[in-house]
């Protein structure tokens, strides 16, 4: 790997904390949405006797959406071309 200055390593580093903090944050916004709509803490333990499938699908896509969502809309918003002799890479 290189380590000359303007290698884009930065940048990448950015976009990496960004979208961890990013999907962090959601997943928090999104539990706490869950509960206050259903009354119930969202669904991790698939072995509970008490979960219903149609509740884990619900809470399955509802975050697939969310964090696939947010990734790609911070990795689109940190990303920047960089210009090298005149071309765009």
């Amino acid at each position: 790997m290189s380590k000359k200055k303007g290698d884009g390593s930065g940048g990448r580093l950015a976009t990496t904390v960004a979208m961890a903090g990013g999907v962090f944050l959601l997943r928090k916004l999104l539990a706490m949405a869950w509960t206050k709509a259903t009354g119930k803490n969202p669904p991790t333990d698939i072995n509970d006797p008490d979960l219903k499938l149609a509740e884990l699908l619900a809470w399955s896509i509802a975050t697939g959406i969310v964090v696939e969502s947010a990734r790609y809309a911070i990795a689109h918003a940190t990303a920047r071309k960089v210009v090298t002799d005149g071309a765009v890479e």
